[in-house]
């Protein structure tokens, strides 16, 4: 008799478990993107944003009303593998360079999931803090089109090397063709 009283219990819990996963999951819808205006500051260099070109990021936190924004993508993904940042994250948008008409300000509108543009590293084009930026595109032929015309190599959020977005580049010297200005 006792085996019965298990077998039933068992299956009592079982029925519950199984109850409980045909119930939907809480699904979080992620908020839109953001458009910043004149007084937006970048999260990590505590900058406007209007004053440095290129593109940039908005993350959206579940326990903050307003994204934290970046003034570069490069800035932006460094914010996802740093372990002391905040990790509830409800969404990152960047900046669709290939939407984009103006390198130096990107218009309203231009922005695509993190987790879903095509990026290029090593390009010859600098982000907002001179730096080399990722430079993120809604489709892959557009970032393959800019690799050819600007250099680097297209890759998936994924395959960023953290040493790119993390670590200390080595930058032109003055006498090198990349930094002349002419």
């Amino acid at each position: 008799m006792k085996l019965t009283q298990r077998a039933v219990l068992a299956s009592v819990l079982l029925s519950f478990s199984l109850a409980a996963c045909d119930r939907p999951a809480e699904v979080v819808e992620a908020p839109p993107p953001a458009e910043y205006g004149g007084e937006a500051v970048g999260y990590f260099c505590n900058m406007l944003l209007a004053e440095h070109g290129g593109p940039k990021g908005q993350v959206h936190l579940e326990s903050r009303e307003t994204p934290l924004w970046f003034s570069s993508v490069r800035d932006t993904v460094a914010f996802t593998l740093l372990k002391g940042e905040p990790k509830d994250v409800a969404a990152i948008y960047v900046n669709d360079m290939g939407m984009a008409k103006d390198w130096a300000a990107p218009e309203p509108g231009t922005w695509v999931v993190l987790q879903d543009a095509w990026l290029v590293i090593g390009s010859r084009r600098m982000g907002g803090m001179g730096l080399p930026e990722v430079v993120p595109f809604g489709t892959p032929e557009a970032a393959d089109a800019f690799a050819e015309s600007q250099g680097g190599r297209v890759v998936r959020l994924d395959q960023v090397p953290p040493d790119y977005v993390l670590g200390m580049p080595e930058m032109p010297g003055p006498g090198s063709a990349e930094h002349a200005t002419h």
